[in-house]
């Protein structure tokens, strides 16, 4: 019998994981295993690269082993964080340094002199960091690639050096279309084209996982904002849904049409790929929340919480938090106000607030860093967003969806997954291989699992005022323009 089932490998900044999903958009079948970053000074923070690769492996190789074959493999990832290995052996040289590390703020500093604006979450210059370090004289066969990159090497055990128009263009290394990697960025950074992976689509076969039993065919790259915008289905003009892990990302898709402007929009949102088919490209807008659920870890790490899961009923047990505001700017503010000197701050405290009301000011805070989002998109793509999918480990949070909504003032319709970012992986990969007729019918078999419409109306004026107060606490970091 003929197998229409998925496989997808889908690799989060806490984890990885596999799961196979079968032709009705069922996850049928799951593995986890938590691999958290190491963060071994302030603002570093790296993985293990061949941890990750061993544990993918591990975990695909177990749902082919006790559930049998599957149609395709498509694989989801962190966008941005970047490793650099040795072509002949596959050994990554050094951590992988992840999209949340800001070792590279001082250079970036200096390219901005230059006239050469790039973000330190960014992969360009992490990548020269590890060239500098490994490579200095750029003499070695090593390869670069973001995490989908190195999986589809491993898993095709040196075939195919790739990566797709979703995870190159978050990298600063490409144009702006996407299209070519940009020969004046890897001058100024001394990096060679060799060493850069192929452009490919996001979905379409591109080899063989010869790695794992079978063989199956890598059919899908794609990062894991835009899985989660396809997963959810929001494939239309304006459509959007907005991810709450441990950061927040809004994304909305905008057509065939690239946004006008060229790297940031004037309320701070970014023109993304959302998919590449057939070499065409379909563009989206991004919003970008530096931190949301690390307040949430971080409320655990500090005797608020004794785990994640409390901090809905705890929230939900008062009306309201009191006098007590949080901005949630534990690494800074990202869109619209992209302050890397940021800080996370309580305001307004008083002999009246208690540990319900500092949480539920930390969930109401990251409710407002969503709306923020939300106003951004709409404001630089020109639409009006009509409802908004979310999804990510806070969507399971019915308190926070609430807030949300009320920030908002619109219907939150959270996703019937978690992780929606598997479901998009798996469309992908099935529409590659004839499973599904297209990403609307794949994307058809998931609706939301409920909606969650607005009671009340927040203070936004009042979250603007104490956003305001959170900004410039480190000024050199707040100095950085891209």
């Amino acid at each position: 019998m003929v197998t229409t089932d998925l496989l997808v490998i889908d690799v989060g900044t806490s984890g990885v994981r596999a799961a196979r999903v079968d032709e009705s958009g069922t996850i049928t079948h799951a593995r986890h295993e938590r691999l958290l970053p190491a963060r071994p000074s302030p603002g570093v923070v790296e993985h293990d690269a061949r941890a990750i690769a061993t544990a993918a492996l591990r975990l695909a190789e177990s749902l082919i082993a006790e559930h049998g074959p599957v149609a395709a493999l498509g694989i989801a990832a962190q966008r941005a964080t970047t490793i650099v290995w040795d072509r002949p052996s596959g050994d990554p040289l050094g951590p992988a340094i992840s999209w949340q590390d800001l070792r590279t703020t001082g250079m970036c500093l200096m390219l901005a002199q230059r006239g050469i604006k790039l973000a330190p979450n960014q992969s360009a210059t992490k990548l020269a960091y590890l060239l500098d370090r490994y490579d200095r004289g750029r003499e070695r066969d090593v390869c670069f690639g973001t995490i989908e990159s190195y999986l589809a090497f491993v898993l095709s055990q040196g075939a195919c050096h790739v990566t797709d128009a979703t995870n190159a263009g978050v990298t600063g290394l490409v144009d702006d279309n996407v299209s070519t990697w940009d020969a004046e960025i890897l001058e100024a950074l001394a990096i060679p084209v060799r060493c850069l992976p192929e452009l490919v689509d996001s979905l379409g076969v591109i080899g063989k996982a010869t790695a794992l039993s079978g063989a199956p065919a890598i059919a899908a790259l794609v990062g894991d904002q835009q899985a989660s915008l396809i997963g959810q289905g929001c494939l239309g003009l304006g459509e959007a849904k907005a991810t709450f892990g441990t950061g927040g990302m809004l994304d909305c898709s905008v057509g065939e049409l690239r946004p006008s402007f060229a790297r940031r929009g004037e309320s701070g949102t970014f023109p993304i790929v959302t998919v590449q088919s057939s070499g065409a490209r379909r563009w989206g807008l991004e919003a970008v929340m530096l931190s949301a659920g690390s307040c949430i870890d971080w409320c655990c790490q500090i005797g608020l919480l004794s785990h994640p899961e409390e901090s809905d009923a705890l929230a939900g047990s008062v009306r309201d938090a009191g006098s007590a505001s949080f901005v949630p700017a534990l690494s800074g503010l990202g869109t619209p106000r992209w302050d890397f000197g940021a800080r996370g701050a309580f305001f307004g405290l008083d002999g009246a607030v208690g540990r319900a009301e500092l949480v539920r000011a930390v969930l109401e805070g990251i409710a407002h860093g969503g709306a923020d989002l939300l106003e951004a998109v709409e404001s630089d793509a020109g639409l009006a967003v009509e409802r908004l999918r979310v999804d990510g480990g806070m969507s399971a949070n019915q308190t926070f969806l609430q807030l949300l909504a009320d920030a908002t003032g619109r219907e939150i319709a959270p996703s019937a997954v978690l992780e929606a970012t598997t479901l998009g992986a798996a469309f992908l990969a099935g529409v590659a291989v004839g499973v599904w007729g297209d990403l609307v019918e794949a994307a058809a078999t998931t609706p939301p699992r409920t909606v969650v419409a607005p009671r009340r109306k927040l203070d936004r004026a009042g979250w603007r005022e104490v956003r305001t107060k959170a900004e410039g606490a480190i000024p050199m970091l707040s100095a950085l323009s891209f």
